[in-house]
């Protein structure tokens, strides 16, 4: 990659998304994981109203029909659902080779499949602790390993690893969620530099703040509590066009909102001052309502 390759990619980072700088013929091969709700069914839904081909991937079937239904209203070229684990590397392993079946080709694979866990870490259990580890970091370096060997045979290809704020910053009682997607963010950094030199094979990261989304009312808690997405929360809907718009201008790292700047900022410049404000903080607008 040329220096100022380097440099247009290195500026374009610090532009929060959606910007659509140029528009992405349909008809491309999508494969969406964590179809069924949150960000990857608007994530899905999106792709399918701008005309592309969507495979859809989650672990319940039933509900990968009813999105891929609703995909098929809103235009999408083709539906294809294959019901995925993640955290299983046959799983990740067929949903690219039924990609590759069905469509002899994948332009990109959108990865938002996540779960999340609330709990220090002396009440989390183990079992839950590795669930949350297996489906999030597990489970994303499964998707990327059958994505990428697939892009690199085709020498092109888009994949997109759907982070989060708390891959940037340390909150209080979610260290399993706060320590996977640190990884999270690691592996897509590990995965950029080691893909450079095929110029149109890209890996990005997307990290969300605060999402609207049904993963708080499915998260593990530890402690029993019922938690809610801290303000300012944005929707789904927001996330999905950031996510698409890698599409048209892979970047290597994308935030979606400006105040997660601020924020990542804070945390890293004052430490001492986070660390006092943001744990009551953090209870009192998400945590144990």
């Amino acid at each position: 990659m040329t220096p100022p390759k380097i440099a247009g990619l290195a500026l374009r980072s610090l532009v929060p998304l959606p910007v659509l700088p140029r528009s992405v013929p349909a008809g491309q091969v999508v494969v969406v994981t964590g179809a069924s709700s949150g960000i990857g069914r608007a994530t899905a839904v999106e792709a399918a109203r701008r005309g592309h081909h969507v495979v859809l991937a989650a672990r319940r079937q039933a509900v990968l029909d009813e999105v891929a239904a609703e995909c098929d209203e809103v235009g999408a070229a083709s539906t294809t659902t294959v019901a995925t684990d993640v955290a299983a590397d046959g799983d990740a392993e067929a949903l690219l080779a039924a990609t590759r079946e069905a469509h002899g080709r994948v332009d990109a694979v959108l990865h938002c499949a996540g779960v999340v866990t609330y709990g220090r870490v002396e009440e989390t259990g183990a079992g839950d602790f590795d669930q949350v580890l297996a489906t999030n970091i597990s489970g994303t370096a499964n998707v990327a390993r059958h994505s990428l060997r697939l892009m690199r045979e085709q020498e092109r290809g888009t994949l997109v690893l759907v982070g989060s704020l708390l891959g940037h910053v340390a909150v209080p009682e979610m260290t399993p969620y706060v320590v996977s997607k640190w990884g999270v963010r690691a592996l897509a950094r590990q995965l950029h530099i080691e893909n450079l030199d095929l110029p149109d094979v890209h890996v990005c990261l997307v990290s969300p703040g605060s999402v609207d989304t049904p993963i708080y009312d499915s998260a593990l808690d530890a402690a029993g509590g019922v938690n809610s997405a801290p303000p300012p929360a944005i929707s789904p809907e927001r996330v999905a066009g950031a996510v698409l718009a890698q599409l048209a201008w892979p970047r290597s790292q994308t935030q979606t909102q400006l105040s997660n700047y601020g924020l990542m900022l804070g945390f890293g410049l004052a430490p001492w001052a986070w660390d006092r404000v943001v744990g009551p903080a953090f209870r009192l607008v998400s945590r144990r309502t």
